[in-house]
């Protein structure tokens, strides 16, 4: 049983999402600042992992990782002394330049960016291991300077857009409350024509009421985990969850320390105690997936393992608590299913 419910009534055939191509093949992981740590930080994503880190193309490979939401992150001048860094924007302007430097550096690396439904049928009809690609997410919305310029933003590639970190021009976010601001609605509306998904993860408690209130099209949380296994307002209560669930998203389990529990070191069980909770506030495991955060600028310290290797003992944990085919969901079937509905045709 889970939570009241029987396995085999959660229990849905097999899917696809590629003719021919199995959903449980792939691993997908909704969260990864690549362009972020190479430029800032000079962690290279063809280069082995650094010492002390865990992600590399090399190591998303051995773990079976075929597909990643790279992100477009940057970090604003009030975190410079919280995030270590120097690389950080006083302006808008700033924030556009350093978000298109990762986009450069995305192309650079060859990396393989799918932008619609039929790319990712193409992706998953050709995959094997060994492969990788990616979907581009912005997170913190301040590299747009103006909601008209978005247009610009998904010509490149942009197709996932998480309006906060901390508090940016459009959205209350992390250790600061607020709801939308009217360039904030504006972002959404814009959003919405040209059909980019809503990532709720980091959004002030107000900010995703509102866009609750005024959202309809795809939504999502790429890296947020349980409020009442671990409070504060970086994660997503209970009543959140089943309401992305209610609208056909997805919400993605953080790997860092300090979100899988208040304190002490994090392991494995940590990660399965979250996605539980989450799969119960949801009514089904379908709306569960992963967005590790592992290269979010902390070291394999903060993670519940010390190699990405280690990424292949979740499974047979999950198995506990849920059938095979709810596991290979929640490993990468789900994000590939949601993206099936929700990218552009």
């Amino acid at each position: 049983m889970f939570g009241g419910i029987s396995l085999q009534a959660l229990t849905r055939s097999p899917r696809t999402f590629a003719e021919g191509y199995s959903r449980g093949d792939v691993i997908v992981d909704a969260h990864l600042d690549i362009g972020w740590n190479a430029i800032s930080a000079g962690r290279g994503f063809l280069q082995p992992p650094a010492q002390g880190y865990l992600v590399s193309r090399s190591s998303l490979v051995a773990a079976e990782v075929g597909l990643v939401f790279a992100t477009l992150y940057t970090a604003p001048a009030r975190a410079r002394r919280s995030m270590r860094t120097s690389f950080v924007y006083e302006s808008p302007h700033e924030a556009h330049i350093m978000a298109t430097a990762q986009v450069n550096y995305y192309r650079a690396c060859a990396l393989q960016m799918i932008g619609t439904r039929s790319e990712l049928a193409a992706y998953g009809r050709g995959w094997r291991k060994g492969r990788i690609a990616a979907v581009m997410l912005m997170e913190g919305a301040d590299p747009i300077e103006t909601p008209a310029q978005l247009g610009a933003w998904t010509e490149r590639g942009v197709r996932i857009i998480g309006p906060a970190w901390g508090r940016t021009r459009y959205s209350g976010g992390t250790r600061a409350p607020g709801g939308l601001t009217e360039l904030g609605h504006q972002l959404l509306k814009a959003m919405r024509r040209k059909k980019v998904i809503l990532d709720l993860s980091h959004m002030a408690q107000r900010s995703v009421e509102d866009a609750f209130e005024v959202w309809r099209g795809p939504i999502m949380a790429s890296h947020s985990n349980a409020r009442e296994l671990v409070p504060g307002d970086r994660q997503v209560a209970a009543a959140t969850v089943a309401e992305i669930a209610r609208r056909g998203g997805v919400v993605g389990i953080s790997f860092y320390a300090h979100h899988l529990r208040a304190k002490g070191t994090a392991t494995l069980e940590d990660v399965v105690e979250h996605i539980v909770h989450h799969a119960r506030a949801a009514g089904s495991p379908e709306h569960v997936g992963l967005g590790t955060d592992l290269d979010g600028g902390f070291g394999a310290r903060y993670a519940p393992f010390d190699s990405l290797a280690k990424l292949k003992e979740l499974p047979p944990r999950l198995r506990l608590h849920f059938n095979r085919s709810q596991v290979e969901g929640i490993m990468g079937g789900n994000w590939l299913d949601f993206l099936g509905r929700s990218l552009p045709a």
